[in-house]
């Protein structure tokens, strides 16, 4: 196939995919699995779901224990882990042909891509990642839930007829379970991030155990960390893979530090106070954090899974501080390219890669090359559009939402930190992360068109121009190496492309940033609250 044929089928694939989702959403009263006879899901929140697993976002703004059944569980949101996990790894694929192939306008075939993707690499490792977390206690059954007496009762305050607040006194609970495990190594291993549970990883039956907890961690890095490998593997040149890589670990690793730093710092406000919630935490902000993960291990997953466009969370990112949750807002800011999504952050990085060696053209004299393929004024033009449509479409719809009833509505927190939940919201939709700030009632008519609107532009109009410049390179020549041609492996580059992505990704959005989280931070300094 041409780059054009690749695109339109796709499209086609992601298209139907997702029509079928949105149609076993609507009908899920009448079909089988579903012991606890929840109903169907409401047109805006079973269109914003589809559209949500069709791009690899998981974004839900539902309880899945509460809203979807056993059969919506696997066939419809585990399915599409799978298929739009695959989509992403086929793409990253063959933007690799287009530079390894020359004087070619074929890249492949989708159809035997996504074939070989789901029968060689994901399905053969879920099966076996699914047995290894059943044998750390993660669930999975078909039973209908259980319910049992509480071993110690307790009162709460419900809203009876006319208003009127009345005690009632709980007994019994409810716990969930079902196909729990075959969804959670997906969830991982193909970076989408949709939880069985509302509670997601922070949850013991999706991850109850040290070493769980470290396994998710490598799932979500596995794919997205190989295939950069692959980029050398397939180019010939191991050490330009290596040097990707190498910027990767580098924006990562610098990541971490910085949220640990502003976590274990914890609240200047609570100067004084134990802001531990038990002798075995060391102190900082525990607020949103599992007891059993403490900060650290917190912290390293809101990092993974935000560099990795995974959206799998075992904290509240809402709770964390200004500056600890301004990191992974970053993360996705930066276009979900450290390592990224399974194949969204290589091609992602590509773009930037594209940039890199634009730059470093400019600043010797001469026409840009990159592993022996000229850079010429249309590969630098796409590169730009996926830039501007990501830039564009996060900030547009964060405009709207700061000014009208309807997106005011939802924020929970007043003043800067209300800013910070709606730009998450477009952020993670857009770089198709799936994660939130939870403060943010985003089941609303507004927020559930226009997040879908923001997760179909982040991953279909960016990919195209991707792909576009993957056709253009494939029929390019390759042009010997001279002295004048920048190397595109070793630390030089790395700090080149690192610094691309700094000044192009994180800079555009400084503004914003300024109004939110950093603001945030400088008034809580200042004793301020809200």
């Amino acid at each position: 196939m041409r780059w054009t044929e690749y695109a339109i089928a796709m499209l086609l694939s992601s298209g139907v995919s997702m029509t079928l989702l949105y149609l076993l959403e609507r009908t899920q009263k009448w079909l089988p699995f579903n012991p606890q006879k929840f109903g169907n899901v409401d047109p805006g929140l079973a269109f914003g779901t589809a559209a949500s697993f069709t791009t690899n976002t998981n974004w839900q703004v539902y309880s899945g224990e509460s809203t979807m059944s056993y059969l919506m569980q696997m066939a419809g949101l585990a399915y599409h882990n799978f298929v739009s996990a695959a989509a992403g790894i086929v793409l990253a694929i063959v933007v690799i042909r287009g530079i390894a192939r020359r004087e070619t306008e074929k890249l492949g075939n989708f159809w035997v891509d996504m074939t070989r993707c789901l029968l060689w690499v994901l399905l053969p490792f879920c099966l076996v990642g699914a047995l290894v977390l059943v044998s750390q206690g993660v669930v999975q059954n078909l039973k209908p839930y259980t319910t049992v007496d509480l071993i110690q009762p307790y009162t709460t305050q419900v809203t009876g007829a006319h208003g009127k607040i009345a005690t009632q006194t709980v007994t019994q609970q409810v716990i969930a379970q079902g196909p729990v495990a075959s969804q959670e190594v997906i969830k991982e291993f193909g970076t989408n991030g949709g939880g069985f549970f509302n509670a997601n990883s922070a949850h013991p039956f999706e991850n109850p155990t040290p070493f769980s907890n470290f396994f998710e961690l490598a799932l979500i890095l596995a794919i997205p960390s190989g295939l950069t490998y692959t980029l050398g593997r397939m180019t010939g040149s191991q050490r330009h893979g290596w040097a990707v890589w190498g910027a990767m670990a580098f924006l990562f690793l610098a990541a971490v530090c910085t949220t640990y730093w502003a976590e274990a710092k914890g609240n200047p406000l609570l100067a004084g106070a134990d802001q531990r919630v038990s002798a075995l935490q060391a102190g900082g902000n525990m607020e949103g954090k599992e007891v059993r993960f403490g900060i650290a291990n917190s912290v390293l997953y809101a990092t993974v899974t935000t560099d990795a466009s995974c959206g799998a969370v075992n904290s509240e990112h809402d709770s964390f501080t200004p500056l600890g949750g301004m990191v992974p807002l970053i993360n996705i800011m930066l276009g979900e390219i450290v390592f990224g999504g399974v194949g969204a952050g290589l091609y992602g990085m590509f773009v930037f890669i594209v940039l890199a060696v634009f730059i470093a053209g400019l600043m010797v004299g001469r026409t840009p090359e990159y592993l022996g393929k000229k850079i010429e004024s249309y590969e630098v033009k796409m590169a730009m559009l996926a830039v501007l449509i990501l830039t564009f479409t996060i900030l547009a719809f964060a405009a709207v939402s700061v000014v009208k009833p309807y997106g005011l509505a939802g924020i929970s927190n007043p003043g800067p930190h209300g800013l910070s939940q709606i730009l998450y919201a477009y952020v993670s939709s857009t770089g198709n992360n799936g994660s939130a700030f939870g403060g943010l009632n985003g089941n609303t008519m507004w927020y559930n068109a226009t997040t879908a609107a923001a997760q179909l532009f982040g991953r279909f109009l960016m990919q195209i121009p991707i792909l576009a410049i993957a056709g253009s390179l494939a029929r390019k020549k390759i042009v010997p190496e001279s002295a004048g041609t920048f190397p595109v492996a070793g630390a030089l580059f790395s700090g080149l492309l690192v610094s691309t992505v700094l000044i192009v990704g994180a800079l555009t959005f400084f503004p914003a940033l300024s109004l939110g989280p950093i603001l945030e931070h400088l008034l809580m300094q200042a004793g301020k609250v809200f």
